[in-house]
């Protein structure tokens, strides 16, 4: 009796960009072996709607169809010689390192404040003393306040929060008694609020029969 032979993913092989599968790759495959360019050219365009609706998710990135020519070019091996709508895909593109990013190296006083509230307290420092800088203040004094608890949920002294504010601003700014900070209950209640809000489920409308 002549024994079957079975197509296993393992004895084939392996594909360069899974996320697409192997339907996909034997498609590529397919045009790489068409021999009639135009007829390459239309199968490309093809397929490349097909990719498209595939990984939607694609359409969040920049110039996403820019990105699924270079996959094809990828899964052919850059060997697919056709109309590129692009530059036309070279291995030395995807072989670069990426760049090295700075990172600012300055370093943060407080780390449950962060560095943009430190920027945000330079920015009323620099800015004429009128209404509006009053209302800044109050806004970061208020958001400090609510980072020290995302930090230490226990509780907070109002001090800690003026003196920390006078820091930072390096002697420049004060929080005197004209402003007000939210009280602590009030801050925690509201982040109480929004974590419940979150975790119970709207309820499920029934079919009346």
């Amino acid at each position: 009796m002549e024994m079957m032979e079975y197509d296993y993913n393992t004895s084939r092989k392996n594909l360069v960009l899974p996320e697409y599968g192997r339907n996909i790759q034997q498609m590529v495959d397919q045009i790489l072996a068409t021999t009639d360019r135009v007829k390459r050219n239309q199968m490309t365009q093809a397929l490349i709607s097909v990719m498209g609706n595939l990984n939607p998710h694609l359409r969040d990135i920049h110039d996403f169809k820019h990105k699924l020519w270079d996959h094809i070019a990828i899964m052919s091996d850059f060997k697919l010689d056709i109309d590129y709508p692009y530059d036309i895909p070279v291995p030395e593109t995807f072989q670069a390192k990426p760049k090295i990013v700075d990172y600012p190296q300055s370093a943060i006083r407080y780390k449950h404040y962060g560095k943009i509230l430190e920027r945000m307290i330079q920015t009323a420092c620099d800015m004429p003393d009128d209404d509006e800088r009053r209302a800044l203040i109050q806004i970061i004094a208020n958001h400090m306040k609510k980072s020290y608890l995302t930090w230490n949920r226990e509780a907070v002294d109002d001090q800690v929060i003026v003196n920390d504010f006078l820091v930072l601003s390096k002697g420049r700014l004060k929080l005197d008694e004209t402003y007000r900070l939210e009280e602590t209950r009030e801050i925690l209640n509201k982040g109480k609020k929004k974590r419940d809000k979150v975790m119970i489920p709207s309820p499920k409308k029934h079919r009346s029969f």
